[in-house]
């Protein structure tokens, strides 16, 4: 598809930044997609002269979409909110995208989901991204569908999250310290992306779920950062009655959402495909979180790394 056209929504956000350096990386002419794009221009000095354009539209302005999509040969929907409007972007908004790569006549749609996507969760999120794959299945049946677990890197809003909260904080509460996780790296997600696109009849009508080589419980991975970190903070786990009520609370330090999606385990499902079916080894949190987490310590890049880092 060296000649293609791939567009991606939502290029410019977290993972689209991952995933435009890996489709930028084929040869492909690339158009990113966003609401506001001058949020992605930071893109167009990565890719060739030309390869890189850039288009305003609104995944809930289905007429925006389609003029978007026209001419495309591969689409790639990487939108995603965790705010008030996730029926309208993950669940309408997805379906919206799939119509329009349909009559854009696309040979090839991926679908950004989440692991926990099921049109039957109690959380908003998860049921909001399982009816979204229902929409892209039936408007666009050879879609690539990837879901990954917790995805890590630079620019997260995870990891970090809670590494400046350690950083400040001498006590720092957990909440649901038992449920785990798979944190998988934003670049791992991109070059996924990256090879379904290039080999959509290999890759197409499929389903991968996404996780990195470690599964932690909340509560390791609130230990491994600090100890990244170099900050030696009293953890305090927390009943689930008080995450319960502080769920409640408006303003509080978790959503009510937030608090439905800790009750299930965000890892890879038995006898799924992942990663490597994708032809990609996936990265260790320990290899390259250290490079950004860096600046949490007190001496920053002059400070000693602690034993729990080797």
């Amino acid at each position: 598809m060296m000649d293609g056209l791939v567009t991606l929504i939502g290029g410019g956000g977290f993972v689209g930044r991952y995933a435009a350096q890996a489709v930028m990386r084929t040869g492909v002419r690339v158009r990113v997609v966003q609401r506001d794009p001058r949020q992605a221009f930071f893109l167009k000095p990565l890719g060739a002269l030309g390869q890189v354009q850039f288009v305003a539209a609104d995944i809930t302005k289905p007429d925006t979409i389609r003029l978007a999509l026209q001419g495309s040969t591969a689409v790639v929907n990487l939108a995603g909110t965790f705010g008030a409007g996730m029926t309208s972007v993950q669940a309408e908004g997805a379906g919206t995208v799939a119509r329009a790569a349909t009559l854009a006549g696309a040979q090839t749609l991926v679908h950004l989901s989440a692991i926990g996507a099921d049109s039957a969760s109690p959380s908003l999120y998860g049921r909001s991204k399982g009816l979204g794959e229902e929409a892209v299945r039936e408007a666009f049946p050879s879609a690539t569908i990837l879901r990954p677990s917790t995805v890590f890197g630079g620019e997260d809003q995870f990891v970090n999250r809670f590494a400046r909260m350690i950083q400040v904080a001498p006590v720092v509460p957990v909440l649901r310290a038992g449920t785990r996780f798979q944190p998988v790296y934003a670049g791992d997600v991109g070059a996924a992306i990256g090879a379904a696109v290039a080999d959509p009849r290999r890759f197409g009508s499929q389903l991968f779920e996404l996780g990195g080589p470690d599964v932690m419980t909340m509560a390791e991975l609130l230990h491994w950062i600090a100890g990244a970190i170099g900050r030696t903070p009293r953890f305090l786990e927390l009943p689930d009655g008080v995450g319960a009520m502080m769920a409640r609370l408006p303003g509080g330090p978790i959503t009510r959402d937030q608090w439905l999606m800790l009750q299930r385990d965000s890892v890879v499902s038995d006898g799924a495909e992942g990663l490597a079916a994708l032809g990609i080894t996936p990265t260790p949190l320990a290899a390259v979180a250290p490079q950004w987490l860096v600046r949490y310590r007190r001496m920053g890049r002059f400070g000693r790394q602690t034993e729990t880092m080797a």
